[in-house]
């Protein structure tokens, strides 16, 4: 099931939510060493801007010997294995300030791409409905907390996690509360169909419980953003809730153009 688009107009332009993916994919093209492979530079660089929960519950960076039982004896779950007596890989690293740094990141184009499309088809009416400071700062705090759930569930962990899924299911979760009847056009198998977003979502939220284990998805964090923006969702029921615009079957995201051309494109 891959959702395309809403039938959900907007009031306004999402700034915003088009800053957020800008940022993305500049960071995927522009920042990160090997967008389309991955190298000893690549894992440099996450030991440097991901979130890791052994340094944020040891409020610390990865020693040396943490990072070589990581990445050269295959230990996950190497936290404290040398006791805090070696030095840090990165003396310099603020490992509060990498989960912030951490949902710009992304492991794969296919990895940003889902993550951009889901974040569109969305973000734009969260933010319409939040209006732009309420939503960057709720986006912020969603990925905050998802990565604080990860963390909880991988205490041990010394393995990096980078991408913007824990912030996205954030907003996932506040428009189900907001927007539950929406209507997603979806590719379902081979077949394109308009389904409720309360469909959609549900059903994406059930199967982060079905993830396997070893596809390295950290989907506790999806389900404590998801929650996240539940919870706000439903703190926030009435806020901002204005007249809309006129439904229109296949609406234009920047707003007045789809009354321009009848409602269609």
């Amino acid at each position: 099931m891959l959702p395309l688009y809403d039938d959900n107009p907007v009031s306004r332009r999402p700034v915003v939510t088009l800053l957020i993916i800008a940022a993305c994919v500049v960071a995927y093209f522009f920042w990160q060493p090997s967008p389309f492979e991955d190298t000893t530079d690549d894992i440099r660089f996450d030991l440097s801007y991901a979130a890791i929960p052994c340094e944020i519950l040891e409020n610390r960076p990865l020693t040396r010997a943490e990072v070589g039982a990581t990445f050269n004896l295959g230990d996950s779950n190497a936290c404290n294995v040398d006791r805090g007596q070696s030095p840090p890989f990165d003396p310099g690293k603020n490992v509060w300030l990498a989960i912030v740094t951490s949902m710009f990141l992304h492991g794969s184009l296919l990895h940003l791409g889902g993550n951009m499309l889901f974040l569109w088809i969305f973000g734009n009416n969260v933010e319409d409905r939040l209006g732009r400071l309420a939503y960057a700062a709720f986006y912020l705090a969603g990925g905050f907390v998802a990565t604080l759930a990860h963390v909880a569930v991988n205490r041990d962990s010394t393995v990096p996690s980078i991408g913007a899924s824990g912030a996205i299911a954030a907003v996932m979760g506040a428009y189900l509360i907001w927007f539950p009847n929406a209507r997603v056009r979806t590719i379902v198998i081979i077949i394109l169909v308009d389904v409720p977003a309360k469909i959609v979502l549900g059903a994406w939220f059930v199967l982060q419980f079905f993830t396997d284990p070893n596809e390295g998805v950290a989907w506790v964090a999806h389900v404590g953003g998801f929650t996240f923006g539940v919870v706000v969702g439903l703190l926030l029921r009435g806020f901002g809730d204005r007249a809309r615009p006129p439904t229109s079957r296949y609406p234009d995201p920047w707003g007045d153009d789809y009354r321009r051309f009848g409602g269609r494109y």
